[in-house]
C-alpha cells in the first residue's frame, strides 16, 4: 500500500516542560538532516509530534534512513482521506487489507479534532469497526488487540493511522553537547557510545595505541567500531582521536610494581583524556568500564583511577550484565568487530595478579617512581585526528583489509 505519510512521535520529551520546543527543535533539525536529498518530502512540526508528507516517496526507505535518529519513540503510517465518513470506512477498510500482520486482532479507535464532525468518536469507531467487520476477514478485538488502527478526523482531511514501527528514543543528539568517549576494541565502550548518544550527547572518541605491542589489525577494529557509531552521529561523521601511548605505557611497567601497572596506567590515560576533552571544549569524560568486571573497575580500583580527573566520567555500562551490553553490541553491529582476536592497549600488559583494591597513597608513591610529566605531554601533543565516515570504512593497509576479510 502506498502511504501518504508519517508521524514522528515523541517520548520524554513531553517532560522537558518549557524546554520542550528546544527539544522538538532538535529533533525536526536532525530528521531534516538525515532525510535530505529525498526532494519531495515536506517535514513539519506540531507541538506533540513531527509530521513527514511523503509526496510519493518510499515510506520504508525512508523510515530506514530514520532507524539512526534518537529522541523519536515510534514512527506511525498513515493514509489520510476526505473527512466524510464513507470516504472514512473505504479509507480504512482498504488499509486494514493492506496490512501484512494476517491473523492480528485489531481494534479502531478514533479521535475528534473537528468538532463539527456529525459523528462523535465512539460512534466514529464503531460504525468503521462494523464496516471492516461486514467486508474484511482481518478479525477484530476491541479488548485485546495486537494493533490498533487510529482514526483522527480533522476539518481539512480524516488521518487512518495503522503500520508503527519503533524508533530508538531517548534524546534528539547533540542536546546535551558533546562526550569524549575513550574507545578501545573491545565489546563495552562501543556500546557506552551508542548510550551516550541515546541521552543525546554527541560524541568524539580517543583511542590509546600501542605499537609494536598493538598491531594494526586492533586499531582497525576501533576504526570499524567507529564507522558503525558515525552512522548515528550528524552528518555521519566521527572523529577518534588516536593517543601515541607506547613511551609512557614502557615507563609505567618498567617502573611501578607489577600489581599496579594497570592502575597508575589508568590513571594517565585518564589524564590524557581529561586534557584532550579541555582542548576540544568538551565537558565530560565517558567510558564503558562495568562495575566489576576487571580489576581495574572495581570501587577500590575506580576511587584511586577517578581520583586524577576533575571532570565529570559517565559509564553507562557500568551496572549492566555482559550478556546486555552483547545484546546491544549485536543491535548495533558492532559484535563481530568487537570479538577479532586482536589485543588492545589494555590487554596486552595485563600482570598476573593485578591490584584489586589500590589506595590512592600507594598509587601517588608509584608515580614517584619515574618522570612521566614529559612523556605525558608527549602523548598529548601527538594525538593524531582522524574523522571516520558512515557507509566508508577506514582502511589502514591490503594485508589488514584481508586478513579482516577472511575471519569474517
Amino acid at each position: 500500500m502506498t502511504y501518504d505519510g508519517i508521524i514522528a512521535s515523541f517520548g520524554e520529551v513531553f517532560l522537558k516542560g518549557k524546554n520542550r520546543s528546544r527539544f522538538i527543535d532538535r529533533a525536526l533539525r536532525t530528521v531534516k538532516g538525515r532525510l535530505a536529498g529525498i526532494e519531495q518530502l515536506t517535514v513539519s512540526k506540531t507541538h506533540a509530534n513531527l509530521n513527514i508528507a511523503l509526496n510519493g516517496a518510499d515510506s520504508e526507505a525512508v523510515l530506514d534512513r530514520l532507524s539512526t535518529v534518537f529522541g523519536i519513540q515510534r514512527y506511525q503510517l498513515y493514509t489520510y482521506c476526505e473527512s466524510d465518513m464513507n470516504a472514512i470506512k473505504e479509507t480504512t477498510l482498504a488499509v486494514v487489507n493492506a496490512l501484512e500482520d494476517d491473523g492480528k486482532r485489531i481494534k479502531v479507535t478514533a479521535t475528534r479534532g473537528h468538532k463539527q464532525f456529525p459523528f462523535k468518536s465512539p460512534e466514529i469507531a464503531r460504525t468503521v469497526g462494523q464496516y471492516i467487520a461486514e467486508h474484511s476477514d482481518v478479525p477484530l478485538d476491541i479488548r485485546n488487540p495486537d494493533l490498533l488502527v487510529k482514526i483522527q478526523v480533522q476539518k481539512a482531511r480524516t488521518f487512518i493511522v495503522s503500520k508503527e514501527t519503533p524508533g530508538l528514543g531517548g534524546l534528539p543528539l547533540g542536546i546535551n553537547g558533546t562526550t569524549l568517549l575513550m574507545l578501545s576494541g573491545g565489546l563495552d565502550s562501543p556500546v557506552a557510545g551508542y548510550l551516550m548518544m541515546k541521552r543525546g550527547l554527541e560524541i568524539e572518541a580517543l583511542h590509546f595505541d600501542s605499537p609494536p605491542y598493538t598491531s594494526p589489525r586492533a586499531r582497525q577494529k576501533v576504526f570499524d567500531l567507529a564507522e558503525k557509531l558515525a552512522h548515528y552521529m550528524p552528518g555521519g561523521q566521527l572523529v577518534v582521536h588516536v593517543v601515541p601511548f607506547t613511551p609512557l605505557q614502557k615507563a609505567i611497567f618498567g617502573s611501578v610494581p607489577e600489581s599496579y601497572g594497570m592502575t597508575i596506567m589508568r590513571r594517565m590515560m585518564y589524564r590524557i583524556s581529561e586534557r584532550v576533552a579541555q582542548r576540544m571544549g568538551c565537558p565530560v569524560l565517558s567510558n564503558g568500564e562495568s562495575l566489576g568486571q576487571v580489576a581495574s573497575q572495581t570501587p577500590q580500583s575506580m576511587l584511586a583511577i577517578n581520583s586524577v580527573a576533575s571532570m565529570p566520567v559517565i559509564r553507562p555500562v557500568a551496572c549492566m550484565d555482559k550478556v546486555e551490553i552483547m545484546e546491544i553490541a549485536r543491535r548495533i553491529d558492532t559484535y563481530d568487530i568487537s570479538v577479532r582476536p586482536y589485543e588492545d592497549c589494555c590487554t596486552v600488559f595485563v600482570p598476573k595478579s593485578p591490584a584489586t583494591a589500590p589506595t590512592l597513597k600507594r598509587c601517588e608513591q608509584c608515580e614517584t617512581r619515574f618522570e612521566w610529566d614529559a612523556l605525558l605531554d608527549a602523548c598529548v601533543d601527538g594525538v593524531e585526528s582522524i574523522t571516520v565516515e558512515a557507509g566508508k570504512p577506514l582502511r589502514i593497509d591490503a594485508d589488514t583489509s584481508d586478513e579482516i576479510c577472511a575471519l569474517l
